[in-house]
């Protein structure tokens, strides 16, 4: 499959909110918006996003089709990346694949990735990616409504 990544577009936007809104794909992330069914709330974060000079945000692409999105926000030396890829897609590399276009783009270092402790397949994307695990703490995640092992990784080279 051959991956790139492009700019947000409008039309994204649905296909976003419909993987966000996947439970199975919620429970793996963990660390999702209170109400991910909130249009609205949705809406108005995307906007947010999308009008921000200090975030980088992309599109993945498989074989040309919306299959995620990827970016990297927040202030320097505490930026964090982040990913979503359709839950048709996972185990497929491109996760990986998208990362690594993704941080190709952005030369700032370090850069931080935080993620549910069991998630394994995220892990793993990270970890290819050249990050490494860094701190472990405890979390509110909202799609378990629970505290759960939250992981933080870091890329310093």
């Amino acid at each position: 499959m051959d991956i790139a990544l492009r700019e947000v577009h409008d039309s994204d936007l649905p296909v976003f909110y419909r993987q966000l809104n996947d439970p199975e794909a919620l429970r793996m992330a963990a660390f999702t918006p209170e109400n991910p069914a909130d249009r609205d709330a949705f809406d108005a974060h995307w906007a947010k996003i999308l009008s921000s000079p200090a975030v980088v945000t992309r599109t993945v692409l498989g074989d040309g089709d919306v299959v995620g999105h990827a970016a990297v926000y927040g202030e320097p030396g505490e930026r964090e990346v982040t990913y979503w890829i359709d839950r048709a897609y996972w185990g497929k590399g491109i996760a990986t694949a998208a990362l690594r276009a993704l941080l190709a783009e952005v030369s700032e270092r370090p850069l931080h990735a935080r993620l549910a402790a069991d998630n394994a397949g995220s892990r793993r994307v990270l970890e290819k990616c050249g990050f490494e695990v860094s701190a472990s703490v405890t979390s509110y995640a909202p799609a378990r409504g629970a505290e759960i092992d939250e992981l933080v990784l870091t890329l310093d080279a």
